[in-house]
């Protein structure tokens, strides 16, 4: 025992010999490998296998242009596209257009088209075109925006459902599906001549609601007889279940329309329904044609201008 403990003590001897030299050494190694780890450690961080890395920054500065665009409020050209409305349709006289009339793009000082509030009258002159068609449907858009990327507008707004709706028949409305397939292509056309071309949707009015503020004028439905939207303003009069069902199947797929409209516009970061504005609007007999109690007046395209305008120039979408 007393051997082994000499043993180790001279082991203990011999080594406090060498201990300073062994020491350093030891410390040197240390040293370099904890040089040699940061500087793995800086690589590895910089790479983005740690956090709070170069990188991090680096995505963070580059994340902002990968957000939607923002919303421009003050579009500098307006592009009109849809149907009778939007052409001003018994507005100024019977049974034609009156596109100086219409909300969107229209040069009447007494409308005030959404053209003429974000331009100004000189400006709107030049640079608003109005490709809206009396009698159009919602299958005849893509070529409407196909015209509409040639302007290379900055806004260009859709109104566009009611003669979907208004057949001579329900059976004839056009149906849900193919109202979407054709909505899709439409914006697809725009896209393809006009990407950062921003879109204004406006809601389908309620036809309903229509029928039954005009259906008290005699002149109206006579004028309704000639066949206006017969699926709603048809036999105007019959309060029959029939009649109601019929009327309440025409209201049911203009809602369905407003429906589709809204969820294809919300795929768009640059598009922007009126959130059922001009459905729940309550137009008035003096916003109504008093050639056919059913189109707007030029009261009417005024009011279509104003809910335009709100939710265009909107910090925020309308909900």
């Amino acid at each position: 025992m007393r051997k082994s403990l000499r043993s180790r003590s001279g082991s203990g001897g011999r080594s406090g010999g060498r201990g300073p030299a062994r020491t350093a050494r030891r410390r040197a190694g240390t040293a370099a490998a904890t040089a040699a780890l940061l500087a793995v450690s800086g690589l590895l961080a910089g790479c983005g296998v740690f956090g709070g890395s170069s990188s991090d920054a680096e995505a963070e500065r580059a994340a902002p242009s990968a957000r939607p665009p923002l919303w421009n409020r003050a579009p500098a050209s307006v592009a009109a596209v849809g149907d009778s409305i939007t052409r001003g349709f018994d507005a100024c006289v019977v049974l034609a257009d009156c596109p100086e009339v219409s909300w969107s793009t229209g040069t009447d000082s007494k409308v005030r088209s959404l053209a003429l509030r974000l331009l100004g009258a000189p400006a709107a002159k030049e640079r608003s075109w109005n490709h809206a068609a009396t009698g159009a449907k919602m299958s005849d858009l893509p070529g409407q925006l196909a015209q509409a990327a040639q302007n290379k507008p900055e806004l260009v707004t859709i109104m566009v459902g009611a003669n979907d709706a208004c057949q001579d028949t329900a059976k004839q409305m056009t149906p849900v599906a193919d109202f979407r397939k054709s909505f899709e292509a439409s914006m697809r056309q725009l896209r393809a001549g006009a990407p950062k071309a921003q879109v204004y949707v406006s809601s389908v009015p309620d036809l309903k609601r229509l029928w039954s503020t005009g259906r008290g004028n005699p002149l109206g439905r006579q004028i309704w007889k000639l066949g206006i939207c017969a699926t709603m303003l048809g036999d105007s009069q019959n309060m029959s279940k029939l009649a109601q069902d019929r009327r309440n199947m025409v209201y049911e797929r203009v809602v369905a329309y407003n429906n589709v409209l809204k969820d294809v516009c919300a795929k768009d970061p640059r598009c922007r329904y009126d959130g059922g504005a001009v459905f729940d609007f309550r137009f008035t007999g003096d916003q109504l044609s008093h050639w056919d109690w059913f189109h707007p007046s030029k009261d009417g395209q005024s009011r279509l201008a104003e809910i335009a305008y709100r939710n265009v120039t909107a910090v925020k979408p309308p909900v």
